[in-house]
């Protein structure tokens, strides 16, 4: 029994195409952080990072009496926190670049239909983390901050630092733009073959406990923040399985089988 080996020139070619695709690689991520840098350079410039700081702060500035401001314990912590907020607006900016990078570099090794598939889901999760970011900072804050305002004693002056202030936003900000990706997670378990929407269906009381309990457990410890969190993340399951509907396990799709399969 003889063992046949790549020739020379066959591994060459092997290298040189993982090269080519190290290389192409490394182009993509130049250009998304590059565009990260450049806009934030810009935002940094115009309109300011003390600006785009005090619009992150403005959900809690409302809720705090009249005249009440934030405070900075740490020596460098005025200038680090307005940099890390203009970063994070520069990173949410430059998304859409950094998402078709992605797409330009993984698009070349992907069938038709799999590229049918994979831009929507692209494009969507986006714009469901993008939703969810904004539903935190429009509904949730005013709503949790004017709660928390409410039980604040007499005797006592909130003054928020704003280095826990920024820990806090970015956890929400986390938090609800996962939640807003369970469409996106139902329609791939439903596409992947890894469960049915009639499970789906069948295991939506688990879901809503579930979701309370996330929204316990990532959330600060009022009913409100968790109401916010946990109802949402029930309504999107069930949009996911309207969605799913329409999708056909990988297994049932005759463009998936392999042996059926033509590259472009």
């Amino acid at each position: 029994m003889t063992t046949e080996h790549p020739t020379g020139g066959e591994a060459a070619e092997t290298g040189e195409s993982f090269m080519s695709h190290l290389i192409e690689l490394r182009e993509r991520l130049m250009k998304a952080v590059g565009t990260v840098v450049v806009i934030f350079v810009i935002l940094f410039i115009y309109p300011g990072a003390s600006f785009i700081y005090d619009l992150l702060a403005a959900p809690m500035l409302a809720s705090l009496p009249e005249g009440t401001r934030m405070i900075a314990t740490g020596v460098i912590t005025p200038f680090m926190v307005p940099v890390k907020v203009t970063m994070m607006a520069a990173f949410v900016v430059s998304l859409p670049v950094v998402l078709y990078q992605i797409w330009a570099f993984v698009a070349p090794g992907l069938y038709r239909h799999e590229q049918r598939l994979a831009l929507p889901l692209i494009v969507s999760s986006s714009l469901l983390f993008l939703g969810g970011m904004a539903f935190c900072y429009f509904v949730v804050f005013k709503t949790v901050f004017s709660f928390i305002a409410s039980f604040a004693p007499q005797s006592i002056t909130p003054a928020p630092d704003i280095e826990a202030y920024l820990s806090f936003v970015m956890t929400m900000f986390l938090a609800f733009g996962v939640t807003f990706e369970v469409p996106v997670a139902v329609v791939l378990l439903v596409r992947m073959g890894i469960v049915t929407v009639e499970k789906l269906k069948e295991a939506r009381g688990y879901v809503v406990v579930g979701a309370f309990i996330i929204a316990a457990v990532v959330t600060p410890p009022d009913v409100v923040s968790q109401f916010l969190l946990a109802v949402p993340l029930c309504i999107l399951y069930e949009v996911g399985l309207l969605c799913a509907r329409g999708i056909k396990p990988r297994s049932e799709d005759p463009e998936s089988n392999p042996v059926a399969k033509t590259p472009e």
